[in-house]
This record gives structure tokens, sequence and C-alpha cells, in this order.
């Protein structure tokens, strides 16, 4: 079960920014200027991508915007970094036999 969620963190959002990509590319030409940052968003910050696009077509944010880009980079981080913490027992049961 935790492989599987570790699989849809991983793979679920670049899906979405895939299909969300095909679909609606005037919003994504909107909210960035060149090729290279959603390139970057969907290789290392997928959530964050996805909320940067849906909080500022215009590419501009304001307010309570910036509120749900750090939710975005929380969860990102989080699907990095929750790996390794749920792992640490088993790699000390493992050292210790």
């Amino acid at each position: 079960m935790c492989c599987l969620v570790a699989v849809l963190m991983l793979v679920g959002p670049r899906a979405g920014i895939l299909v969300w990509w095909l679909i609606d590319q005037p919003r994504w030409e909107s909210a960035f200027d060149n090729f290279l940052w959603p390139l970057l968003g969907f290789l290392f910050l997928p959530w964050t991508t996805i909320v940067f696009v849906l909080v500022a077509p215009g590419g501009d944010i304001t307010g309570f915007d910036w509120v749900w880009l750090a939710l975005g980079l929380i969860v990102d981080l989080g699907s990095y970094g929750g790996g390794r913490y749920g792992r640490r027992g088993y790699v000390a049961r493992q050292a210790a036999v």
C-alpha cells in the first residue's frame, strides 16, 4: 500500500500536468514566460507547478495565493522526504541483524 501511494505521489501530478497542458495550452502560456520553468516544475515540483498554474493564470501572485503555493511546496517536499522518514526504522532493524 505504501508503494502505491509513493507511485501515485510521483506519477500522478506529472500525468495531471501533461493532460492539463494538452487540453489548456493558453493557460500554461499565460502563467509562464518560457518552457524552462514548467519543465523544471514537471521534473522536480509537480504539485507546486499545478498550484501555480491554478492560482496565477496571468503569472501574478497576490494575497492568499502564496498560501496555496506554500501548500503545494509542502506536498512536494513531503512526497520526497516521507519515504526516507518511513524507512528509518527499517534500516535500523536491518543493521541490527
